[in-house]
């Protein structure tokens, strides 16, 4: 599969470069091709991560066989009809015939329920004894103090209980990665993201939108001070995002500029010691509650210089309940905000919201003087990490909903048999466990190499991204799928899993975004480059 991967790479780069660049005009032209390569090479890659752990045991080995076939089927299907527009002159699967017949085998699937089915876990996760007692500590915290209040916040588009925000305070689950030296727990090392992702997939197995999306916006912001910042910046804002003694929110995105931040309009214009912000912000989840902002906007008037135009700052406001509100400074400026009305991930609440002459002091600009025109790449270096925790996040979801899959398959009959013995629904299981083994796997590697710095390793969080939250529908409707007419009812957990599994797709770099403009392109000038 990789090779046939790579000739697609090489053939579709070709077609695409431009003066020895790729042209962001000739691989638009390109843009179906360019998804499903893009999107399959995100699959390849966590195939090939799940081949070692393929070689720890039998039911890794099975799982490893299963995800790799269906990987090889949806290959084969996004080439049928289009060999040569992929640069390819045979079946890409020639010659795996066999291995192939064994992955897809229902005997081999529903080995791998009949182990799944025992506790409604994947497979096992092969963690040292710290990072073991670290996903212990938030399950049995997510179980205690997030699972009781998830339904409720869900059903009611409730705001985020201050026990569970506090709780998670007080555990530090907001200095995972924060430097010690600024009040934080990150200590260097491999693992120190690794934990990070532990936490989240823990929380979100919880609950999405009560506690599985709280260390995200920290993580931006904290990584965006870290990358830019001045020292007294750090000294200032690090340690109060630490502790939780503020709450964090994102403000990049606007109501005609998703991920085109180049595009932004909303406008910080100098005055003496002050700039004025002015303009609209959309989709600033948690705004509501957030005392820190992290606002990217347009401080030089030349449009002409797009994303090299824009800084970052650091917005300080008061917080907030509820779904309105309104800030006012002396001198006349306000930010108005209304929450967005959405099918699930309920409880951060994304905000619109309105800055009309909002004045923010100099030493709020990160960087300051030297964080003029860097915004948008001090973003980028911050959103990557963000996106191994959106994928951490998507681990969460499967995981609880695999559980409730399992937990009902076991308990309900129809005709007299279980759910979980009729040979579907053992199939149904089995691919669910094998997606969420390789989006662990795959998700494990990931944040290792971007702790160590690696060159690859922002396209890997890309790749991790875009494959675990399309995905993570896939898994939702599935156990969804197995409630039968009760997974359509509010009054089941699967419901929510399913509502909240949607927005992951979209936040934090939208599929098609990521598909196109990065793993695509990335993949593209790679390979131009060789």
């Amino acid at each position: 599969m990789q090779a046939a991967i790579d000739a697609a790479v090489g053939a579709l780069a070709r077609t695409t470069a431009e003066d020895g660049r790729i042209s962001t005009t000739r691989l638009d032209e390109h843009q179906t091709v360019a998804y499903d390569l893009a999107s399959l090479a995100s699959a390849v890659a966590a195939a090939r991560h799940l081949l070692g752990y393929g070689e720890r045991g039998d039911h890794e080995a099975a799982l490893a066989l299963a995800y790799a076939a269906d990987v090889a089927v949806d290959l084969q299907s996004r080439v049928a009809g289009r060999t040569a527009l992929w640069g390819l002159d045979a079946d890409p699967l020639t010659g795996v015939a066999d291995a192939l017949a064994a992955g897809r085998d229902p005997q081999l699937a529903s080995s791998i329920a009949e182990t799944v089915l025992v506790n409604g876990e994947a497979g096992p996760r092969h963690l040292g004894e710290e990072l073991e007692m670290v996903r212990q500590t938030f399950r049995r915290f997510a179980e205690d103090k997030v699972v009781p209040v998830a339904e409720e916040v869900h059903r009611h588009d409730r705001d985020i209980p201050e026990s569970v925000i506090a709780g998670l305070a007080e555990l530090g689950c907001f200095a995972l990665s924060i430097p010690e030296e600024y009040g934080g727990f990150s200590a260097g090392g491999e693992d120190e993201l690794l934990n990070m992702v532990l936490v989240t997939e823990e929380l979100s197995r919880g609950s999405l939108g009560v506690a599985g999306s709280l260390i995200t916006r920290p993580e931006i912001i904290g990584t965006a001070i870290l990358k830019g910042g001045t020292d007294q910046q750090k000294q200032t804002w690090l340690p109060a995002i630490a502790s939780g003694e503020k709450m964090c929110g994102v403000a990049v995105t606007e109501p005609d500029h998703g991920s085109d931040v180049a595009g932004v309009k909303v406008t910080a214009t100098r005055d003496g010691d002050d700039w004025i912000i002015s303009g609209v912000k959309t989709w600033c989840t948690f705004g509501g509650r957030a005392e820190y902002l992290l606002v990217l906007a347009r401080t030089d008037p030349d449009r002409s210089l797009g994303h090299r135009g824009l800084s970052l700052f650091v917005v300080e406001k008061p917080s907030f309940e509820g779904h309105e509100w309104r800030a006012e400074q002396e001198d006349g400026g306000s930010m108005d905000a209304r929450a967005i009305p959405t099918i699930g991930y309920r409880g951060m609440h994304s905000f619109e919201i309105s800055f009309d002459r909002w004045r923010v002091p100099h030493r709020n600009l990160i960087g300051e003087d030297d964080g003029l025109g860097r915004g948008f790449y001090l973003q980028m270096q911050a959103f990557a990490n963000a996106r191994l925790q959106t994928a951490a996040r998507a681990l969460g979801v499967m995981q609880s909903a695999l559980e409730f899959a399992t937990g009902y398959a076991k308990e309900r009959h129809v005709f007299d048999t279980p759910l979980a013995d009729y040979g579907l629904n053992r199939t149904k299981i089995a691919r669910m466990a094998a997606v969420i083994a390789a989006c662990r796997v795959f998700a494990t590697d990931v944040a290792r190499r971007l702790a160590r710095g690696d060159a690859d390793a922002a396209l890997g969080a890309s790749q991790l991204k875009q494959l675990s939250c399309r995905m993570a529908e896939w898994v939702t409707r599935e156990a969804q799928q197995i409630h039968g007419g009760y997974g359509y009812a509010e009054e089941y957990t699967v419901s929510r899993l399913f509502v909240d599994a949607r927005v992951l797709s979209i936040f934090e770099g939208a599929d098609e975004v990521l598909a196109l403009r990065v793993i695509a392109r990335t993949l593209l000038t790679d390979a131009l480059r060789a």
